[in-house]
């Protein structure tokens, strides 16, 4: 298994003035959300959160709003501070840091990207994204040559000298990523950055990220309410629901195998054909079956539902699976790939 990046343990985030009271009582007595407000006037945000993020793992974080998402995600450089409860990114507990260390770790290993860019208006696009190198003190030679490889990187090249005001949302979010990037962060913090764009912009962001990850292997912990984003960009998922992680794994295995009623509400909807594979939806083949089927054709376990569809409509026969080697390993009738589409039902 790779190394990991971020590791949350226990983490409980709970506002007002009496969060330690309330914090006492809750581990004492097993309060509730409304039960804490009521008694102690409190809010509990976060509540019990553990997790592992993997190196070059893009971990998705999804729920609605109020379910805690974006407290959540400021507890990993420590723009808040946990109620109880301990965070680790790259190997260090970020609570036992002195304030010179999380400035340093928040400066040179984690890049953080709002759903609002906050760029400097006065301040050309390659001036803002070479603003954090240039706290760092870095020479001006060295911090332009770091903002041109980064704008080319989120293909902004000839928009070097322009403001802010200049420049479409899409590209000012290109330009907030690209200021993440400037300082070759290990970790990405990414708060909802593309949820204020039209589709079709989105979706090109959303394709560009995915290619910058795969050829950066930067570790991302990214924030959205949208669950068609989450499964595009997600290694794997965690939902949220009243500060409490309600289930986390691969698209697959959230589609697939809904933890309750609010998970399964979500992903209704959403369709399986990309994001089911053959090894889940096949039946185990017999040794003594494998003649049965000789005239089925073969198709890798790593087929997903679009490409068995396309496969299945070619023949009578159903379709036999192999495994990495070539082996044959199971088979999917018709009914068995139309109950896979149906999801189960």
């Amino acid at each position: 298994m790779r190394d990991i990046a971020i590791k949350l343990e226990g983490v409980w985030k709970i506002f007002g003035e009496r969060a330690e009271n309330a914090m006492a009582a809750v581990a004492e007595e097993g309060l509730t959300k409304s039960e804490v407000l009521a008694r102690f006037g409190a809010v509990i945000g976060i509540a019990d959160v553990s997790f592992d993020v993997r190196q070059g793992e893009i971990f998705c974080i999804m729920g609605l709003s109020g379910s805690g998402k974006s407290t959540l995600i400021r507890h990993i450089n420590r723009l808040i501070e946990p109620t109880a409860g301990r965070v680790e990114v790259l190997g260090q507990d970020v609570m036992r840091l002195s304030e010179p260390e999380l400035r340093a770790m928040r400066s040179e290993k984690i890049g953080m990207v709002f759903q609002h860019m906050a760029l400097l208006p006065h301040r050309s696009v390659r001036d803002n994204v070479a603003y954090p190198l240039e706290i760092r003190g870095e020479p001006k030679g060295r911090r332009w040559e770091i903002s041109q490889y980064v704008l080319s990187l989120v293909g902004l090249d000839g928009f070097e000298d322009r403001f802010p005001s200049e420049l479409s949302g899409g590209m000012q979010q290109r330009v907030g990523l690209a200021r993440a990037l400037a300082s070759d962060p290990e970790v990405l913090l990414m708060d909802e950055p593309f949820s204020a764009l039209d589709p079709l912009i989105r979706r090109q962001l959303q394709d560009q990220f995915v290619t910058l990850s795969e050829q950066l292997h930067k570790t991302t912990l990214f924030i959205t309410h949208d669950l068609d984003e989450a499964i595009r960009l997600g290694t794997r998922i965690a939902i949220m629901k009243d500060g409490r992680i309600v289930q986390i794994g691969t698209p697959e295995e959230i589609v697939t195998n809904p933890a309750d009623d609010y998970v399964r509400d979500f992903v209704q909807d959403i369709s399986k054909l990309k994001l089911v594979f053959a090894h889940t939806i096949m039946e185990p083949l017999q040794g003594d079956a494998v003649e049965k089927f000789a005239q089925s054709p073969r198709v890798s376990e790593d087929s997903d539902l679009d490409h068995l569809v396309d496969v299945a409509i070619t023949t009578p026969h159903p379709l036999v699976i192999t495994d990495a080697e070539g082996k044959d390993i199971g088979v999917v009738s018709k009914d068995r790939l139309l109950r896979g589409i149906q999801g189960g039902k």
